[in-house]
């Protein structure tokens, strides 16, 4: 009996979803902290349902293979994604093993899933961030080159040259110091816009809109798209020649049944002439993606033949207001 109380004290505590299966893959058991993790309000509806039905492509698989090693007197693991009852998304770590009767075959089979979501999550960001990175240190050595061959001409004598390149050099170091430091924090847009116009634009990148902070995770995201679009601008577009200029805007409108509204936009004229790019680069789905991502809105690219054009329309609620 104490032995009993004590395996039920154990089971109720753990957050590992523990189910027993028959040697068909059918649910006979689940843990009462696997009914909590897998929010399960009624485990009596699911008594019976075949266990790899809660999987889906490449995890419906994983649990199908699992169960044939089970039988067959075998442990397995696997990761896969899989929903919970109320469908909310979930990684699991999954050990499937036999358990053996008196005879010594699979009587039954055990299954133990752990919720690793928030590791994954994590691992998905540091993938990003590792990938963002060595994109961002290859921008950077392009910027060098492209500031060295605008900077250093034959028309300007050699030591003039040096402190212009010695100059804007030490402005992309401050710019870079400026889009490291936004991570965590506030910031007001024309400020960043006048960072990345002092090193970008040389006079001919213009901005204009009304004062708006904001909030720390719209600044990380703002910070790196301006970055990525003057980038771009001055490796292929308008602000790779002597002639082009960019145009930035922003206003706050009022909308019918959404309030206010957020619209920016990068316009690019007198550059080379744009072609749309065969494929999407991951410069181009950072600026895209993650502004929409961040700002919770829409962006969008749009490679016309004049100019690059950048657009985003966002709610002011998500640009001001810090989650808590």
């Amino acid at each position: 009996m104490a032995n009993s109380r004590f395996m039920q004290s154990v089971l109720a505590a753990s957050d590992d979803c523990i189910k027993i299966l028959s040697l068909e893959g059918k649910l006979l058991f689940m843990s009462e902290g696997g009914q909590r993790v897998m929010e399960v309000e009624d485990f009596d509806a699911l008594r019976g349902c075949p266990w790899p039905d809660f999987w889906a492509g490449a995890g419906l698989a994983e649990a199908q293979a699992s169960i044939a090693a089970a039988v067959a007197g075998r442990s397995s693991r696997f990761l896969a994604a899989a929903n919970t009852a109320k469908g909310t998304p979930k990684f699991w770590d999954v050990k499937v093993s036999p358990i053996f009767g008196a005879d010594g075959q699979p009587e039954t089979i055990l299954s133990v899933s752990r919720d690793i979501t928030e590791l994954k999550r994590s691992e998905d960001e540091q993938r990003l961030l590792a990938q963002e990175l060595r994109h961002r240190v290859k921008n950077i050595l392009m910027l060098v080159r492209v500031i060295a061959n605008q900077t250093i001409r034959t028309d300007v004598p050699a030591e003039t040259a040096r402190e212009k390149f010695s100059a804007r050099l030490m402005a992309l170091a401050e710019s870079q110091d400026r889009l490291t430091s936004t991570n965590g924090a506030r910031a007001e847009l024309h400020a960043l816009l006048d960072a990345v116009s002092t090193t970008h634009g040389g006079g001919r990148l213009h901005f204009s809109g009304p004062k708006l902070e904001l909030n720390s995770r719209c600044t990380l995201a703002m910070a790196m798209a301006l970055h990525e679009l003057a980038t771009n601008a001055m490796k292929y577009g308008a602000l790779s020649n002597e002639n082009g200029h960019v145009e930035v805007t922003w206003r706050v409108v009022e909308v019918a049944e959404k309030g206010s509204q957020f619209h920016f936009t990068w316009t690019e004229d007198g550059g080379p002439p744009v072609q749309q790019p065969s494929s999407t680069g991951f410069g181009s789905r950072l600026i895209e993606k993650a502004l929409a991502g961040y700002f919770l809105g829409a962006a969008r690219i749009d490679y016309r033949p004049g100019g690059l054009f950048f657009e985003l329309e966002a709610p002011m609620d998500a640009l001001t207001r810090e989650d808590t």
